[in-house]
């Protein structure tokens, strides 16, 4: 059985917590949520509490006569972007336009993240759009990729921590500044942020292009979220929002709104399925009782269910809805949570014509009515299928970019078109436009019959803390003659892939880090399917799941060992890809 929801992406303690700058603990270090979004993969970052040890910075290539080389960054053409702006006399009337407006767009445009991964390859679409990461999964290879050299030690406990922290960075300040032309603002744009990310950039002048934090906290509970749907004529899985005190209590409470003794519980805020929890008996809830007693609960009859996952942006005009995928969700080979989200397929038959048009009604209609609550631009809505009675309910709310974004924009919608991405940039661009945004999403159903696109985080699932020696580099995979994956080329993003003989493996951690229950290693992109019409892995999956271990080589630790300042001075900083 599926299922029955998940949390991704959403922003709960520690991964909004407040920013740590320590030695490390003698602790497990905390573990990284693909969040995806969330998903940015990974959403925080943080040494092994038993490793007690940081890898050497890296040397950065050098000139003998310049010293540090550059990283290469795009530019930006001052001419064109003053002529294009002198013709304007109108707002942007037609697709074409539109197209033209980000082809020719002067302002630059940055997403900042631990990795890129969320938003590669918007880049092709909108001149001047590049990204600034923590982590460099190219070492320094993608031209429009930006990573600070210099990184001491941090303890990050969240993703909002990586952000701020980069924010403030004099590299980053130096290398946004000599992307700016004179005159123009940058505008940011990132995963988790929050009102410490909102005072920087207005300290520095950025404009952080996103919802407010206060709203994105406050819708990002699951109880508003039910209860915002609700009001609109949105429906959930039939629930009760509550707190028990006991087993008992919750039995009682679930007998009376007629859900069962199967259930399923969540708590307010969550992420990666890590506050979801499958309860049935006396045992199950006594595994969970700390994370439940006390605490708002939304309670939930459990259905035999198939998960979905859809992105949309709230435009002025009103919601456009991206292509549904199915979830890849709680497999052990990927994840050890389980109802863990760990990557997204989007093919033709995700949903009949039918239920999809059922389904993008109640997307339009939750995303209209956040507009009533201020809110505008990119979200994402995981959608439950019922497949005993074939009915839609909403799953949850995800007020922020998301993991599902790597496919969404590179859907046939996205090349007849723009990227759904590009609606957001454009609510937030300070031009006049006019969409027919019911003619859109007409178009995009019809367009999303061409597409077969899958992804999958691949964690690090066993307890044990290893110290990584060896990994497979970022880029292009395919299957040789003899059927095993191998590392074909490097390459900037999967756009290029043709077809299910060809993967695009992001590296998120690599020689010289460490891997730990849950971190995760990197995520694969292909071409196709990776789960069987009953919601397994395939055989391929498990193979190309299979193939990207094997080529990591990684060194148990010993026990925590204690290291003065000194030695922690002399060993470097916190490892880095």
């Amino acid at each position: 059985m599926a299922r029955t929801q998940k949390d991704k992406g959403s922003a709960p303690t520690p991964d909004d917590g407040a920013a740590a700058a320590k030695p490390a603990p003698r602790r497990r270090a905390a573990e990284p949520s693909a969040a995806a979004d969330a998903v940015e993969a990974p959403a925080k970052k943080t040494s092994p509490a038993r490793a007690r040890v940081r890898k050497p910075v890296p040397k950065p290539a050098t000139s003998a006569s310049t010293g540090p080389l550059p990283v290469a960054a795009p530019t930006l053409d001052p001419e064109v972007a003053r002529g294009e702006r002198a013709a304007r006399r109108h707002g942007l009337r037609n697709m074409s336009e539109i197209r033209h407006y980000f082809r020719t767009n002067r302002t630059p445009i940055f997403f900042v993240g631990a990795s890129a991964f969320n938003l590669l390859g918007l880049d092709r679409w909108v001149r001047g759009f590049s990204y600034i990461t923590y982590y460099d999964s190219w070492q320094g290879a993608h031209p429009r990729v930006f990573s600070p050299i210099h990184k001491p030690y941090i303890e990050f406990s969240s993703g909002e921590e990586i952000n701020n922290w980069l924010l403030r960075h004099h590299e980053v300040r130096a290398h946004i500044a000599r992307l700016t032309p004179a005159g123009e603002r940058p505008r940011i744009a990132m995963v988790f942020f929050d009102e410490e990310t909102e005072s920087i950039c207005e300290e520095l002048g950025y404009e952080l292009i996103l919802p407010p934090a206060s709203l994105r906290e406050h819708l990002d509970s699951k109880m508003v979220t039910t209860r915002i749907a609700e009001s609109v004529g949105v429906p959930s899985v039939p629930n009760v929002i509550t707190t028990v005190s006991s087993f008992e209590d919750l039995q009682e409470q679930a007998e009376k709104a007629g859900l069962g003794s199967d259930l399923v519980v969540q708590t307010a805020y969550g992420d990666s399925g890590k506050t979801t929890y499958f309860i049935t008996d006396a045992p199950s809830f006594a595994k969970n009782r700390d994370d439940i007693v006390g605490h708002e609960l939304k309670v939930m009859k459990r259905i035999n269910n198939r998960p979905i996952a859809v992105e949309a942006v709230l435009t002025r005009h009103g919601t456009i809805v991206g292509p549904f995928m199915t979830e890849i969700t709680g497999h052990k080979e990927l994840t050890p949570y389980r109802g863990g989200w760990a990557g997204n397929e989007m093919f033709p038959d995700v949903l009949d014509d039918a239920t999809r048009r059922a389904a993008t009604r109640l997307v339009r209609t939750l995303g209209d009515r956040l507009g009533a609550e201020g809110y505008r631009g990119f979200f994402e809505v995981d959608v439950l299928l019922d497949t005993d009675t074939g009915d839609i309910y909403l799953g949850e709310l995800n007020p922020r970019i998301s993991g599902a974004s790597a496919i969404t924009n590179v859907t046939a919608g996205a090349y007849a078109d723009v990227p759904l991405f590009v609606f957001h940039l454009l609510e937030y661009a300070g031009v006049e436009f006019d969409l027919d945004v019911d003619e859109i999403n007409d178009r995009w159903e019809e367009l999303a019959a061409a597409d077969q696109w899958s992804h999958m985080i691949i964690k690090h699932t066993d307890p044990s803390v290893e110290h990584i020696d060896v990994a497979p580099p970022t880029g292009r995979y395919v299957l040789d003659a003899y059927g095993r994956l191998a590392f074909s080329q490097g390459d900037l993003d999967w756009h290029l892939l043709g077809s299910e003989s060809e993967s695009f493996f992001l590296r998120i951690y690599g020689p010289g880090d460490y891997r730990w229950k849950g971190a995760d290693l990197g995520i694969l992109v292909t071409k196709g399917r990776l789960q069987t019409p009953t919601g397994r892995l395939s055989i391929r999956a498990k193979h190309l799941i299979e193939s990207v271990r094997a080529m990591y080589a990684a060194t148990p630790l010993p026990p925590a060992v204690e290291i003065d300042e000194h030695e922690r001075e002399q060993i470097g900083t916190e490892p880095t890809p």
